[in-house]
């Protein structure tokens, strides 16, 4: 049974797991509080979340900071304790063995080798369950990992950086900047918390891009590079392919083609991997994201071009959009954010749900998710 205080506890624990979000694919990130009330209130006595890599686990963490005080304590934990063996003994097992008195979980785990026993688990060791505290919240911060399950593709963030009329690029093809500095930051902050970003071939040879997150004290924190590249026309001298053997590069691109252009780019280090042909004899979009979550990739932020995001769009792909807005018209002869979607009446185009609109300087950014 749920108590005045879980939800602002259980806050508290997502908070926590936010730090591990672009750092532990393919596992989820968590966050763990202990919490203890001894008659003078509630205080926390333990916190952790998800370690780089995936381990040590959020509930392990937090147990080896409250020490002896875990006795009797209440866990509040953003998913549902792991029950299985793998790289190390189960959380669940872990929290029994603490004797904490109550376990507060947000959400299920969808992992068929957890869903459910994890909770069981606790239950029959005389330990207190209660579930679906800030469950909404929870399943938004771990979408990506629950996607993988369900659908074997990771969660897609569409990120666009236009003018009020949505536009990327003047009609001579000048971009550089849309935006100001506060909305590059958070551009940046994005990555970060991605485990790969993509962008289509043309994106890749126009702006030669980088694709890392130069965030002060964040260039660990530099997502996958991935291109999708049907032709491999991307070339050998990019930025991307120089630097593949620093940050990783994956280049997504249709079976055959030349066969010394592909050793070529292996031998500076990048991954190519094939995906078939869908309809039109265009990349299949759903193939080659099963192919990317099949490699541990989670979260997905995609920064165009406005024929890749079309390509998502159209394919019902794209489940969030981050759309940084600059106070300034560019008009009709413009580069729009997204290519034409053969959308002849409203009540066929894509719908997103706003989600929260932030300022940024004179900038804006406004989040949606997809409207189910």
């Amino acid at each position: 049974m749920a108590r005045p205080y879980d939800a602002q506890f259980m806050k508290m624990a997502l908070t926590l797991a936010e730090r591990g979000l672009g750092r532990v694919a393919p596992n989820p990130a968590v966050g763990c509080v202990v919490v203890r009330d001894d008659g003078d209130g509630p205080r926390v006595v333990g916190r952790g979340w998800t370690q780089p890599g995936g381990r040590p686990h959020a509930e392990t963490e937090a147990l080896a900071r409250a020490g002896a005080l875990a006795r009797g304590a209440t866990v509040y934990v953003s998913l549902e304790p792991c029950s299985h063996h793998g790289k190390t003994g189960p959380c669940a097992e872990a929290l029994i063995k603490a004797g904490v008195a109550r376990v507060v979980g947000a959400i299920a785990d969808p992992n068929p080798a957890v869903a459910g026993r994890g909770f069981a688990a606790l239950e029959a060791n005389g330990i207190e369950v209660t579930e679906n505290v800030c469950a909404a919240d929870a399943h938004h911060l771990n979408e990506g990992f629950f996607l993988t399950m369900s659908e074997k593709r990771p969660l897609v963030t569409l990120k666009i950086a236009s003018s009020l009329d949505g536009y990327i690029a003047t009609h001579e093809g000048h971009s550089q900047w849309i935006t100001g500095d506060r909305a590059r930051e958070r551009g940046h902050l994005l990555r970060a918390t991605h485990d790969a970003i993509m962008v289509g071939s043309a994106t890749a040879i126009v702006d030669d891009p980088e694709l890392t997150c130069r965030l002060p004290g964040l260039g660990d924190r530099s997502p996958i590079r991935i291109i999708a590249d049907g032709r491999l026309r991307l070339p050998l001298t990019s930025k991307l392919v120089r630097d593949a053997s620093k940050t990783p590069v994956w280049i997504l691109t249709l079976p055959g083609g030349d066969g010394q252009r592909r050793k070529a780019f292996e031998d500076c280090g990048v991954t190519l991997i094939e995906v078939e042909a869908g309809e039109g004899g265009i990349m299949n979009m759903r193939a080659a994201l099963e192919q990317i979550a099949a490699r541990g990739v989670t979260r997905l932020l995609v920064e165009g071009g406005s024929r890749l995001a079309a390509s998502l769009v159209l394919s019902r792909l794209v489940d969030r959009i981050e759309w940084f807005r600059a106070p300034k018209l560019i008009g009709g002869d413009g580069y729009p954010a997204v290519s034409a979607l053969g959308v002849k009446k409203l009540d066929g185009a894509p719908a997103f749900d706003l989600r929260e609109t932030v300022a940024l300087g004179e900038d804006s950014l406004s989040s949606y998710v997809i409207r189910n």
